[in-house]
């Protein structure tokens, strides 16, 4: 990417993200959506691309939180192995992490279970001038809690509650929750990292063989693999019901991972650099004290030369 180039970042970054966005216009088929796309790159073009938005985003990352007028919420979906985890380490690799925040949201605790299926996630978002991760999210209670009825009972709802509407209820609630975030400052992204499953096939043998990899493995997660058409079918409709032009969802790529963090990185940095972040200027009577309180430095200074000299 050229920095001199008269068009616009998110102008030159718009390849490697307009093919991947889903706003809710339109029809949503996710098997029409290719799982090993390359972008027409090789995976050293994309490292170039990487590490040039790990700039852009560091630096977008510390005006944003100068400025502390906009939030920024990334949701990070999909299935096991997927690439989750490595997506968010390597694109923000060099990231001030005073300014960013990791949450994953895995099994709910029975403290959490006592309150509504999006509090544990709405006490977690992040604060104006920082950027939130969600690694799972609320999305989680309209995925796993469909796939697996049983556990929908234990979020003790009032059974008359629990209708065949349910999940048209709770796509509307995040929605209506989505839409009151963003017009209240917070930029939400949201990924699907759409793997296939011969994919995740040869990442859990990897797991299985590699000793550093097999603390990641789960029996669990054998047995979830088993459900893979019903969750594909649940993904689908989470996207077709809950994308919008506020909140829309970028379904990447994620055979290859290399690809997976062009297209992460480039909506994430493309995104802030239309907040037009800047670093707060002083007004004129900030400035004249500054003036005093240099002078008073510069002082300071030369008579510690001069003590030098006359010893």
């Amino acid at each position: 990417m050229n920095r001199k180039s008269s068009k616009s970042l998110a102008a030159q970054l718009d390849p490697f993200i307009a093919p991947f966005r889903f706003d809710g216009s339109g029809k949503f088929h996710l098997k029409s959506h290719e799982t090993s796309a390359k972008g027409g790159l090789d995976k050293q073009a994309a490292e170039e691309i990487l590490e040039a938005n790990k700039k852009y985003l560091s630096d977008f990352q510390e005006r944003l939180y100068a400025q502390d007028r906009w939030s920024v919420l990334l949701i990070f979906q999909g299935m096991d192995a997927a690439g989750k985890d490595s997506a968010i380490k390597a694109i923000f690799d060099g990231v001030n992490p005073q300014g960013c925040e990791v949450y994953a949201f895995k099994q709910p605790t029975s403290h959490e279970l006592d309150h509504d299926f999006l509090w544990r996630c709405m006490v977690a978002l992040p604060e104006r001038g920082r950027i939130g991760i969600f690694n799972r999210s609320y999305y989680e209670e309209c995925l796993v809690t469909r796939v697996h009825p049983d556990l929908l009972a234990k979020e003790k709802l009032p059974p008359r509650l629990v209708t065949k509407g349910i999940w048209r209820e709770r796509f509307e609630d995040i929605s209506a929750v989505e839409r009151y975030l963003t017009r209240n400052g917070t930029v939400i992204l949201k990924f699907f990292l759409n793997v296939s499953r011969e994919e995740q096939r040869q990442r859990f043998l990897e797991r299985l063989e590699v000793p550093a990899k097999q603390w990641k493995f789960s029996m669990g997660d054998i047995s979830e693999r088993a459900l893979w058409p019903r969750y594909q079918a649940v993904y689908q409709d989470i996207v077709r019901h809950t994308a919008t032009s506020f909140a829309p969802w970028y379904v990447v790529p994620a055979d290859h991972k290399w690809f997976a963090r062009v297209v992460i990185g480039s909506v994430i940095v493309a995104a802030l650099e239309r907040l037009d972040l800047h670093f707060p200027r002083a007004d004129k009577a900030s400035l004249r004290e500054f003036d005093d309180v240099r002078k008073a430095l510069e002082r300071e200074g030369k008579k510690g030369k001069d003590k030098k000299r006359t010893r």
